[in-house]
């Protein structure tokens, strides 16, 4: 006989994973909708399998607050090998050129402030962007010889946490659409070598870091029901990065039907692009606010 299917829960929040090494982002959702028995999952922000680090995973009506988080700025953790570029741009690609210069302490530090602010990226030939409707990385792993085109992106900060003459250790904190793989061979060509990721931790993805993120043998161990969801970060924790509206009860019947409405008080703001608006701490959605009123986008049922 055939197993009766468990009940899918309808349970929100936030799953602030700290994704071990060699497991794919799809795996680690896989598992955490698992453990929790939800009935919808998924994630902000794709982590190669060779990374580790925060893996935010929505369950629920947090799915729908992904894009906010996918947006928000990321911190990274690298090393880069001296000497060697691979055709993955990290350790798990085959070495396609060499070099016996390694750079010194002084030259590396002075070359890093060319990758800081809006800079233009070439990003991997092995990396998720679309080809003619095909992902780059199937046509370089069928052989296709694929050249992306360079792409602005924005680099807030970087710099040195260690050096030595076999490999350097950088922080860089940056925004949506940067490949630490091509900044790590980019600063290497820069100082006329050849260099490749050999390890990668990404340590927070917009409002989420690694000072609070769990861990798969954390969820695991917790017992089932009360416990586990005391794990879950609330729905609400996504847009700690941006401003709130906070409504009144006839605000928020209105705005949960997906509705306009007009702002009072005096410190109601006239124009906002991006912001959430609330009612007794709970997200009733996603909007924006123009000449007074706040305007939703996407409407949340908690």
């Amino acid at each position: 006989m055939t197993q009766p299917r468990s009940k899918k829960r309808p349970i929100s929040g936030w799953v602030v994973l700290s994704k071990p090494y060699d497991m794919t982002s799809t795996q680690a959702v896989g598992k955490v909708r698992w453990l929790f028995s939800a009935a919808k999952a998924g994630h902000a922000g794709t982590l190669d399998p060779l990374a580790t680090g925060i893996l935010p995973i929505a369950l629920g009506e947090a799915t729908k607050a992904v894009p906010q988080v996918q947006d928000g700025t990321k911190i990274y953790r690298f090393a880069i090998q001296w000497g060697s570029a691979t055709s993955t741009d990290d350790a798990e690609g085959e070495v396609i050129a060499t070099s016996d210069h390694r750079p010194e302490q002084a030259d590396l530090e002075a070359v890093l402030p060319r990758f800081t602010g809006t800079i233009m990226q070439r990003p991997p030939a092995f990396s998720a962007i679309k080809v003619d409707g095909e992902r780059a990385y199937d046509l370089a792993r069928a052989g296709e010889i694929v050249e992306l085109a360079e792409r602005p992106i924005d680099i807030d900060a970087i710099a040195l946490v260690s050096h030595d003459t076999v490999q350097s250790i950088l922080e860089v904190t940056c925004g949506k659409g940067t490949y630490v793989r091509a900044l790590a061979r980019d600063i290497a060509e820069a100082l006329g070598t050849r260099g490749h990721v050999t390890s990668l931790h990404r340590a927070a993805v917009g409002p989420f870091t690694d000072a609070i993120a769990v861990t798969i043998e954390q969820l695991a161990a917790a017992e089932a029901g009360l416990a586990r969801d005391a794990l879950l970060a609330p729905v609400a924790s996504g847009f700690a990065n941006l401003p709130e509206i906070r409504l009144d009860p006839v605000q928020a019947t209105a705005v949960g039907h997906g509705n306009a409405v007009l702002l009072t008080g005096a410190g109601a703001p006239l124009a906002l692009d991006d912001c959430w608006a609330s009612f007794k701490g709970k997200v009733v959605a996603t909007g924006s606010v123009a000449f007074g009123q706040f305007h939703p986008r996407r409407v949340f049922n908690l």
